[in-house]
């Protein structure tokens, strides 16, 4: 009974220890007046007094720079991929149109040594000639001319051949046309190179 009474003696020394302790605290907060700031005026006074020595505003903007950055960067990349698509959706279908080409002017090459044909040359000339000017306006260009200097991006080697009325690694002979699309090399052209006669 006796441990009772010292609790109970205990816990009424504690509640008037925390009654005194309020009690001060009131008394000071009395001695203060209440200020009222504006948001404005608030956040100024953050700005000046607290912020300065905060860390965590500075990290933030940093993240928010990185990610400013990053959307930045990526909107940059998805733009570059769609000008390349826009610029080389046709490849496939233009590789596809090359062999047709190539038939076309060797049906014309064969044709012509023959009269009879004329009628059906002219009509094979025509349609090679609305390819070509269709394919000229999306950007294809033809390479592999005769008498260019030899270029191994543009062109591929099946050999040499002596000629002197060209200059020393050009082109002298072209076996197959190259094509390049937008800059962009569809097929090469397969051509034989000049070299100097006793070299």
């Amino acid at each position: 009974m006796s441990e009772d009474r010292n609790k109970t003696e205990n816990e009424e020394f504690e509640y008037q220890e925390n009654d005194e302790a309020n009690q001060e605290a009131d008394d000071h907060n009395e001695q203060r007046p209440e200020v009222e700031l504006t948001f404005d005026e608030l956040k100024v006074l953050c700005e000046d007094e607290v912020c300065p020595r905060c860390t965590l505003l500075d990290e933030e903007k940093n993240k928010a720079l990185r990610a400013l950055a990053d959307s930045d960067n990526y909107k940059k990349r998805i733009n570059r991929e769609k000008e390349d698509y826009l610029k080389y959706a046709i490849s496939s279908f233009v590789e596809d149109i090359i062999p047709v080409m190539d038939n076309l002017e060797l049906a014309l090459e064969h044709g012509r040594k023959n009269t009879a044909c004329k009628d059906l040359v002219q009509g094979v000339e025509m349609t090679l000639n609305i390819f070509k000017e269709t394919l000229e306006k999306n950007n294809l260009v033809q390479v592999g001319l005769v008498g260019e200097e030899f270029n191994p991006e543009f062109h591929e080697a099946l050999g040499q051949e002596e000629r002197d009325d060209l200059d020393h690694g050009s082109v002298c002979m072209v076996m197959q046309k190259g094509y390049v699309l937008n800059d962009r090399l569809l097929r090469p052209a397969k051509v034989m190179v000049s070299k100097k006669c006793n070299e």
